[in-house]
């Protein structure tokens, strides 16, 4: 496997110079001015990663969302990956997924009361969720970190502590969209999806890896996972224990931290897994049907993320009529130990002290 796997490098290796060295030139282009950021008078705050998926964005994005909301008029843009519509989209309620995306669609149904929007260039959207939320006082840019055609006033790079940026490689070879000289330009950097319990020097070696610059804050923060509740009633809920078998349904970049962690919660797991963003369908519906019958197990259920239930949820009748019991797992972030106040304070104390 090792030999494949060297092999395999060998034949990627040009195909990440070129992907690096256009990277590359289109950052000095914009580094020396011939490409110009847009800047806007209101605050950006872009929270993204130099990998592809799998960092925790939605998550963080929502602590940002519970945060600030009671205080400041907020709204979130995305570019909605995988939707079907074009151009610039104010989200609403009653839109599904493939209009959306599924991430801008969640933001919405979880906050109805704050703007959402999608837009492929963020440059280009962003005077039109100003136009439609007149009142906006701050966006929260999705998965921006290397889009460079807006300039954030605050730059958040999330990093996964089992993966970190440090020890990727570029695509097509790794998973990462810039080299890791690129993650100067944060302000803030976040290891994410940390053990329950980080020790000091775990703590302390991730810093020396991560080698940030002066101007930089590293905090980590782990997930805290809620009671399941049931994708066809969101008042009905229930507590992951022992006696529970669990077909876990996901279409997300990385299972591995969530797998993790249901492994010492539940009896049983069984995975059924698609790509990022998997697109749904009637067969799929189907053959998670098929694999629900064929366990012949007692306290069985289907659990799946907030993100998957935005994509299912367009299938929610016939998911009711085969009676198949889908429960949701919702996700928060915490900072380890002290570091949520000190988080909150930067933030608030960057709104407090932000100049256009």
């Amino acid at each position: 496997m090792k030999e494949i796997n060297f092999i395999l490098k060998i034949i990627l290796l040009p195909f990440s110079l070129l992907y690096g060295l256009g990277v590359s030139i289109r950052n000095v282009f914009y580094d020396t001015g011939i490409l110009k950021a847009s800047k806007f008078s209101i605050p950006i705050i872009s929270v993204g990663n130099l990998s592809i998926g799998g960092a925790g964005k939605t998550p963080h994005i929502e602590y940002l969302i519970e945060l600030l909301r009671p205080y400041i008029n907020l709204g979130t843009m995305s570019r909605g990956y995988k939707r079907k519509t074009k151009g610039y989209l104010d989200v609403r309620p009653n839109h599904n997924a493939l209009e959306a995306g599924d991430e801008p669609l969640q933001f919405k149904l979880k906050y109805p009361d704050i703007a959402v929007a999608v837009a492929e260039s963020r440059a280009i959207g962003i005077p039109y969720m100003v136009a439609d939320h007149p009142d906006i006082q701050l966006i929260l840019l999705d998965d921006a970190f290397q889009h460079r055609s807006v300039r954030p006033d605050l730059n958040i790079l999330l990093t996964q502590f089992e993966k970190p940026y440090t020890r990727d490689q570029l695509l097509p070879m790794g998973r990462l969209r810039e080299t890791p000289i690129a993650a100067e330009r944060a302000d803030i950097i976040i290891v994410t999806k940390c053990p329950e319990y980080l020790s000091e020097s775990q703590r302390e070696s991730m810093q020396t890896e991560i080698n940030p610059l002066n101007h930089q804050k590293v905090y980590f923060t782990k997930y805290e996972y809620q009671d399941i509740y049931s994708i066809y009633n969101p008042n009905s809920t229930l507590k992951i224990t022992k006696s529970l078998n669990v077909i876990l349904l996901s279409a997300i970049a990385n299972t591995d931290y969530l797998f993790d962690y249901l492994e010492n919660q539940v009896h049983d797991i069984k995975e059924i897994e698609y790509e990022d963003h998997h697109v749904f369908t009637r067969n799929d519906v189907e053959y998670i049907e098929k694999v629900y019958k064929n366990w012949e197990v007692e306290n069985l259920i289907i659990l799946t993320t907030e993100k998957d239930a935005i994509r299912l949820a367009m299938f929610k009748e016939q998911l009711e009529e085969k009676q198949l019991p889908i429960f949701v797992l919702p996700i928060k972030v915490s900072f380890l130990d002290d570091e949520k106040n000190n988080f909150d304070h930067q933030i608030k104390e960057f709104l407090l002290n932000y100049q256009s």
